[in-house]
C-alpha cells in the first residue's frame, strides 16, 4: 500500500481552460492545474513513490477542505487522479477499478490523503 498526503486538488472546473486557436477551441491544463501537478510530482518524488504500478488498483481518497464552503467531493477527482498518473505512481488512471472518496474535517490550507493498493480479485 502507498499513502500520500497531497495538496487539496483543484476542481475540474478550474483544472482545465479553453483557448481559442483559429476557428477551433483547444482545451489545456490551466496554470492552477499545472501548479497542482507540479506539487503532486514533488510530493511523489519526496516520498519515493513513483512506482509505476501496472496492475489493477484500488484508490481511497480522504479530502480535508480548507474551509466549510460547499463543494462536490467528486469535482476534484479527475485532477487528482491525472496528477498521480503524471507523477509516475501508476501508468494510467484507467487501471483504477475501485475508487472511494470521503470528506473529512477541515484543515487550514486543505489537503488530500490518498491510499493506493493493488486490487485483489474480490472486488
Amino acid at each position: 500500500m502507498l499513502e500520500l498526503t497531497l495538496p487539496y486538488p483543484p476542481s475540474v472546473n478550474s483544472y482545465w481552460r479553453s483557448v481559442p486557436v483559429g476557428r477551433k477551441v483547444q482545451v489545456l491544463i490551466s496554470e492552477k492545474g499545472r501548479r497542482f501537478r507540479a506539487d503532486v510530482r514533488s510530493c511523489v518524488l519526496l516520498a519515493k513513490a513513483a512506482r509505476q504500478y501496472s496492475g489493477r488498483l484500488q484508490v481511497q481518497v480522504s479530502l480535508h477542505p480548507a474551509d466549510a464552503r460547499r463543494r462536490d467531493i467528486d469535482n476534484c477527482l479527475k485532477s487528482l487522479l491525472d496528477a498521480l498518473g503524471h507523477a509516475g505512481v501508476y501508468l494510467d488512471d484507467s487501471q483504477i477499478d475501485a475508487l472511494s472518496v470521503c470528506r473529512k474535517y477541515n484543515k487550514p490550507g486543505g489537503e488530500c490523503v490518498v491510499r493506493i493498493m493493488l486490487l485483489d480479485s474480490t472486488c
